[in-house]
């Protein structure tokens, strides 16, 4: 089974619903997912944002969020020290960094919506 790191985007499309969930239901199906752990700070984030923007979906909100614990998805505990180098390299927040750091640990596929990692991880030459 291959390993695929999967960020907050990622899984925060599929759970809460968005246009590209499909897509990236199709690209992790049968792979074990890894992320760092900060991915359930920014999956809360998420939620957060969209409480404030759907305020009348709220029940449906917390309950796609109450999906995220039940993935089966393996936390992982980063290197920080490693995390900031790559930040400052790549031009990426920390936070991104951290699942940069976990695909290029692992030479695993970083799975993400989010352009300007994506186009991090393809310099990095991890692909």
């Amino acid at each position: 089974m291959l390993v695929k790191v999967v960020d907050a985007s990622a899984i925060g499309a599929v759970i809460f619903g968005e246009p590209e969930g499909p897509t990236v239901v199709r690209r992790l199906a049968g792979k074990r997912l890894m992320a760092p752990e900060l991915i359930f700070f920014e999956l809360a984030s998420i939620c957060v944002k969209k409480l404030r923007l759907y305020p009348d979906s709220r029940d449906q909100i917390l309950r796609a969020f109450a999906m995220s614990k039940r993935l089966a998805m393996e936390a992982v505990e980063v290197e920080y020290p490693q995390v900031v180098l790559i930040a400052e390299r790549y031009g990426v927040s920390a936070y991104d960094a951290s699942y940069l750091w976990l695909a290029i640990r692992l030479r695993a596929e970083l799975v993400t919506l989010d352009k300007k990692l994506e186009k991090a991880w393809h310099e990095s030459g991890q692909e």
